[in-house]
């Protein structure tokens, strides 16, 4: 017998920022938003079609029949026969209506397309054909559990019709976070897709509060990002449900590129992979060196407020308005306008950390970065750490991979739906 194979399950807004005690500047408020969610319940209706006439043994379905409690984010499955294949699955509440969803590519289950609804009765229908035209048949009612009190909350840094630069990682982000032993069936319940098809891998930080998905190279320019992150319902190990489905479909824009070498002090900017600017910087001063590595623009404000009154150094404390701010990691690391530096800018390093230019020169970047637009720093005192801000990149693919918490293919995986 071959299966039809459970994929199992986990996850689910709360604006949850890491919080790095790194150097740099921290604005008065404000932060990286998440993508609305969709609750258990919200699942889309499609009309069934008719099967075709069961002439061989009949298939036993999972969730089984009669079964109670079940996930609301359960997914479809059947025992299949030697050299059988699925040709149908339906799912269907108590009143016939059908249920969409999607099987997966590599035919291990079927994956309604939104949350089931709480303390609902449905109707699942396997068919599956053999070579010589033998079709089995299996049929199972099953309940699915009430609304749990304890959730596990969940983010998605993408939205809807949104242009992002050619290094934006799909970030998915939980509080608290997964633990180790979850994570596989977590990672199985987030889908990407790619248009044109690039393949990729997730890669978890290591207290699984947060899981970023990237391509083995940055994103090709025009890229159609397609996600979902559906956790509604799954069941984790602490006793914890997913409180929402999360989905966005966004598309990558121009590859624009920042770097930035600490030893003449000099932003040149490339578009296309071609130089068109270079700009004076001053990095951060050796009591708070800017970071070295491959950093993303997370956050863009025309006009903030830094705000490190509650900075242990005394030194360290002031309140100053900021121009044309472009957030880099989640310990206080921005590009922005200093006006105050502006004649040390190419020679000196004065900054908190920050990647201080011109007034005129951060006017010229905020106007034609992207969030998800890549920067490289090179040659300062510190190395980037890991998790403070959105940093896949900053890793080899070779490296990357080993987060993955699921075999990842040589070159990476396709999409699972």
């Amino acid at each position: 017998m071959g299966r039809f194979a459970r994929a199992g399950a986990v996850v689910g807004v709360l604006g949850l920022v890491a919080s790095l005690a790194l150097s740099g500047c921290r604005e008065e408020s404000g932060g990286a938003q998440f993508v609305p969610g969709e609750t258990a319940g919200a699942s889309g209706t499609a009309t069934p079609e008719t099967p075709g006439t069961p002439s061989g043994p009949p298939l036993t379905v999972s969730p089984a029949d009669g079964a109670k409690k079940q996930p609301v984010s359960v997914e479809i499955d059947a025992e299949l026969p030697d050299g059988a294949t699925v040709s149908q699955v339906t799912l269907a509440t108590a009143n016939g209506k059908a249920v969409k969803g999607k099987l997966r590519t590599d035919g291990s289950s079927w994956v309604p397309s939104a949350p089931l609804k709480w303390s609902t009765r449905y109707t699942a229908t396997v068919t599956a054909s053999r070579p010589d035209g033998t079709v089995s048949e299996g049929t199972s009612t099953f309940t699915t559990m009430a609304k749990p009190n304890s959730v596990i909350t969940s983010g998605l840094y993408l939205f809807d019709d949104k242009t992002y630069g050619v290094a934006m990682p799909v970030v998915a982000e939980f509080h608290p976070g997964i633990p180790e032993k979850d994570r596989a069936a977590v990672q199985k319940r987030m889908f990407v897709q790619t248009d044109p098809p690039q393949p990729g891998a997730w890669h978890w930080v290591g207290n699984g509060t947060q899981a970023y998905y990237r391509a083995p190279e940055y994103w090709k320019p025009g890229t159609k990002l397609s996600v979902r992150i559906a956790l509604a319902g799954i069941p984790l190990s602490n006793g914890r449900y997913g409180n929402v489905d999360r989905s966005a479909t966004a598309k990558i824009g121009s590859a624009f590129e920042m770097k930035v070498t600490n030893s003449d002090k000099q932003m040149r900017v490339y578009e296309d992979g071609q130089l068109i600017k270079t700009l004076p910087v001053s990095l951060g001063k050796k009591k708070t060196p800017s970071s070295s590595g491959t950093l993303v623009v997370m956050e863009k404000k025309e006009a903030t407020v830094f705000d490190t009154m509650d900075d242990p150094d005394p030194a360290n404390r002031y309140v100053t308005d900021i121009q044309f701010a472009q957030r880099l990691t989640w310990g206080g690391e921005y590009i922005h306008a200093a006006p105050w530096s502006e004649h040390v800018q190419g020679r000196q390093n004065v900054s908190h950390g920050c990647v201080n230019v011109s007034m005129a020169n951060a006017r010229w970047l905020f106007q034609r970065t992207k969030i998800g637009d890549p920067i490289t720093v090179t040659g300062t005192e510190r190395k980037l750490a890991h998790g403070n801000g959105w940093t896949p990149w900053n890793l080899s693919w070779a490296e990357f991979v080993k987060g993955s918490a699921l075999p990842v293919p040589d070159g990476g995986a396709g999409p699972a739906l």
